[in-house]
């Protein structure tokens, strides 16, 4: 039997009260069919799963959105590169735990095809916007739309690499507000070196992250030890590298997405009678730019130019620099040799360099790391790899120091190698 919502439809001012009626499961072989505007709304009525048609289009999708906030909030869809033009539409829970989603022919236009099989499936709708598919009463969950994000990271989601599986949960942009298919930029982590999450364009680098240290990432400051909507859990073992965070107060709403320009958002509902309100977003500024001033540059967003070249560096192209094409970054004064009498600068307050080809140790102090980079000629800075509890581990890095910028604080110290006779 389908679900049919149809109070709502009868009296629609008053879907808070009686969204509870709603139901937020179906089974084997029951459907949502588009043609009836059938429905799931999760238990406490904050969800709600059906087609919908973005605005400006015709096309029909399967999708789970907001259920009390206006406008329409999609924040995950089925078919974003397969749409269906009709209303004929149908979304079927098949024996052994496949959800189908059928055209007017009875067309396979998109399905969970999930390798595990369940016993008297159930497909519901959570409260936290999760869709699971799972076995009837023992909680073997066979698919589940978390581990499929859209655009949209929610409360609970993970976003990161399941080592065992493979499996890369990542945020990927619409093409445009009017059309859910993949579009150009994706936000996921780098699991070389240590992980980080990087904006990407078609490939291209955006911005990044930087690394976890501990309390946040080392490039979003703001979100430290003493944010007051939500804890943080970033993993990283021989499992997985993963990401996630929970919600403090339950009574509020919270979501972060990727827009389809890149612009990477976070968005706050504490009444949904007055709709979201920008927390913030991640990308602040100019300084955010990935890679701006080039190899040893440094951007310092106060300043005029906001590029310049670390202590001890000078622009490798000095015609381009003076023109504020700072691509080519900086070059150190005096090389590098690896002779006796090398040591560090020390540089703080900054977001540190790019660490896909970093090496780090959690188990030595700064001392150690500081030892183990002289002896290493290609070791070009140092650094503590937590920052809690006056800093602990190592990271080493090797070849070019790129994309730095300097914080007027909650940045980190990095130990710049340098010639003896520039120390």
């Amino acid at each position: 039997m389908a679900v049919f919502n149809l109070l709502l439809v009868v009296f629609p001012f008053f879907c808070l009260s009686i969204t509870s009626l709603a139901a937020d499961t179906i089974r084997v072989n029951q459907s949502i069919r588009d043609g009836e505007s059938e429905t799931l709304i999760s238990a406490n009525g904050t969800f709600e799963l059906g087609f919908f048609s973005p605005e400006l289009s015709s096309n029909r999708y399967i999708g789970i959105w907001y259920k009390k906030i206006s406008p329409k909030k999609v924040v995950w869809v089925a078919n974003s590169n397969n749409p269906i033009n009709d209303t004929n539409g149908e979304l079927l829970l098949a024996e052994q735990g496949n959800l189908i989603l059928m055209n007017a022919t009875k067309g396979t236009v998109w399905s969970t095809n999930s390798p595990s099989l369940a016993t008297n499936p159930t497909a519901q709708l959570l409260d936290t916007g999760n869709l699971l598919v799972q076995g009837n009463g023992n909680g073997n969950v066979v698919w589940q739309s978390f581990d499929y994000p859209t655009d949209t990271f929610l409360p609970g989601m993970k976003l990161g690499i399941n080592l065992v599986t493979g499996m890369n949960r990542k945020l990927t942009a619409w093409t445009s507000i009017n059309d859910p298919s993949l579009g150009d930029y994706t936000f996921e982590i780098d699991p070389d070196g240590l992980p980080e999450f990087f904006l990407e364009n078609d490939s291209k680098m955006v911005y990044r992250t930087g690394y976890w240290n501990g309390i946040t990432f080392s490039g979003v400051i703001f979100l430290g030890p003493n944010n007051p909507v939500f804890t943080a859990d970033f993993v990283s073992n021989e499992k997985e590298i993963s990401y996630k965070y929970e919600l403090k107060n339950k009574s509020v709403l919270y979501r972060m997405g990727v827009t389809p320009d890149g612009t990477i958002e976070r968005f706050i509902c504490d009444d949904p009678a007055r709709g979201w309100r920008q927390y913030l977003n991640v990308m602040l500024d100019t300084c955010d730019q990935y890679k701006i001033c080039g190899a040893y540059g440094s951007c310092i967003i106060k300043n005029s130019p906001v590029c310049s070249c670390m202590k001890g560096f000078v622009p490798k192209d000095p015609n381009d620099w003076e023109k504020a094409n700072w691509l080519h970054g900086c070059v150190r004064k005096v090389p590098l040799t690896c002779e006796r009498g090398e040591d560090f600068l020390e540089y703080p307050g900054i977001k540190l360099p790019e660490t896909r080809k970093a090496w780090y140790d959690r188990t030595i102090d700064l001392k150690q790391c500081k030892n183990r980079c002289l002896r290493n000629c290609s070791c070009t800075a140092y650094a503590n790899l937590d920052v809690r509890d006056g800093g602990s581990g190592c990271i080493l890095w090797f070849g070019e120091l790129i994309d730095i910028r300097e914080y007027e604080e909650n940045g980190q110290t990095i130990y710049v190698r340098m010639a003896a006779s520039e120390i």
